[in-house]
């Protein structure tokens, strides 16, 4: 595992994602719909701290997140999938620095965790009408590959350089 979660108050920076949630800033918004802050730090935590890490993150995320919805589609299985996967694609690959990639990345995730919500409310028949689903899965989608490149540059370029500096 890496040198991330052992910080504490990198490990404190994930208490931002359930208190923006929350806050639902109305500035950061794209047809009503909020950014998918959970893939917003999610991705530059695993990018640096490795698979092992980024499932955890993930999982621990998701059961906060979960918690704070009531309903009972689960957010846990796509961010400890996404946590593992970019954890892997940080570990193995060439360095991801750039804004582009990171966007990509940030719409690629948004998606499957938007995908696997719907799918898990369809299943259990809380969503008879999927349009109303679909239009919030693209929306998120867009608005978070839209921030990704900022939000997830300076956290991406804090964490490495905590990493180098602790490894």
């Amino acid at each position: 595992m890496g040198v991330l979660h052992r910080q504490r108050w990198c490990g404190a920076t994930g208490l931002a994602v359930p208190l923006l949630t929350l806050a639902s800033p109305a500035l950061l918004k794209l047809g009503g719909v909020p950014p998918s802050w959970a893939v917003l730090w999610l991705l530059p935590w695993a990018l640096v701290d490795g698979p092992a890490s980024g499932a955890i993150a993930g999982l621990a995320l998701g059961l906060v997140l979960d918690g704070l919805h009531l309903g009972s589609a689960s957010e846990v299985p796509a961010l400890a999938l996404l946590g593992w996967w970019w954890g892997r694609l940080g570990r193995r690959g060439v360095p991801i620095e750039r804004s582009f990639s990171l966007g990509l990345l940030a719409l690629l995730g948004t998606g499957l965790l938007g995908a696997s919500l719907l799918l898990q409310q369809h299943w259990l028949g809380a969503l008879p009408v999927p349009l109303v689903g679909v239009h919030t899965l693209v929306a998120q989608s867009l608005i978070t590959a839209l921030l990704a490149p900022v939000l997830c540059s300076l956290l991406l370029l804090r964490w490495r350089r905590v990493a180098e500096l602790r490894g």
